[in-house]
């Protein structure tokens, strides 16, 4: 049966046909996309601001992608932040949907993000859920982004239309070795409850900064960084929380990620 098999090869070459096996066509790529991540941080910091009491994180999302640059995703983690303000949460789920392109060397990126913190809440409670716009815009190894809130942001009182401005940059150091450099500022601004002001433009607003580095290890992404504020966090001030506790004072913070 081999060499029949040969022979038939032979003579289907020869007479200029193509052979059964040229004649399978590669099925056609996909344009859907799908992808995960799963991550366990010492703590979870966002937008420099402790969320987790100074406690690790364990955190991990799913995303979907389309070729025409439409994506959705969400992720999810564990925080401590409104619990510790006496509410009933220990999640926050994000929830995510945008399109990204590009023209020429730069990258741009628009979408909605959606911070979701399921639980109970005492009476008079802001709810910390949050909607935002954003959109970034890359080049070479630099993303700048804003995200501008929709909503109240993050349970602060009569603060919706709050920005947030977002400058990253990855570095190839070599060996493996990334190192990332970001700088942001929150802008929240002044507020007030029935004609009262509570708060000033200064009072809640701040500068982070983070300079970090990670490697990829047996298919798992360490990563080690410094993380800072000059977010007020005093007795009484925006970033004291109910234990006393500075949330935006500096701290290195370690991850282990792994994305599937």
């Amino acid at each position: 049966m081999k060499r029949t098999l040969v022979a038939v090869s032979l003579a289907t070459a020869a007479a200029g046909l193509p052979s059964f096996a040229a004649a399978q066509s590669a099925p056609a790529a996909s344009p859907h996309t799908f992808s995960g991540n799963l991550s366990l941080v010492s703590e979870y910091r966002y937008r420099g601001i402790n969320q987790t009491n100074g406690k690790p994180a364990v955190q991990g999302g799913f995303d979907y992608g389309h070729a025409s640059g439409f994506y959705a995703g969400t992720w999810w983690t564990n925080v401590s932040w409104l619990s510790d303000a006496g509410a009933s949460n220990s999640v926050e789920t994000d929830w995510y949907a945008g399109y990204k392109g590009t023209v020429g060397d730069f990258g741009y990126d628009v979408g909605l993000l959606y911070y979701y913190y399921p639980g109970r809440y005492p009476s008079g409670f802001t709810s910390p859920n949050t909607t935002e716009l954003y959109v970034a815009g890359t080049w070479s190894m630099l993303t700048l982004k804003y995200s501008h809130s929709l909503s109240n942001l993050f349970g602060v009182v009569d603060s919706k239309g709050s920005g947030y401005v977002d400058l990253t940059g990855n570095f190839e150091l070599g060996g493996g070795f990334t190192l990332a450099a970001h700088v942001g500022h929150q802008i929240i601004p002044s507020g007030s409850v029935d004609g009262m002001q509570v708060r000033s433009r200064s009072d809640c607003s701040y500068t982070d900064w983070k300079l970090g580095v990670s490697k990829e290890v047996v298919g798992l992404t360490v990563g080690l960084a410094y993380i800072d504020t000059n977010a007020k966090g005093g007795a009484g001030e925006c970033y004291r929380n109910a234990y006393n506790k500075d949330l935006g004072k500096g701290t290195v913070v370690l991850s282990v990620s792994k994305t599937f």
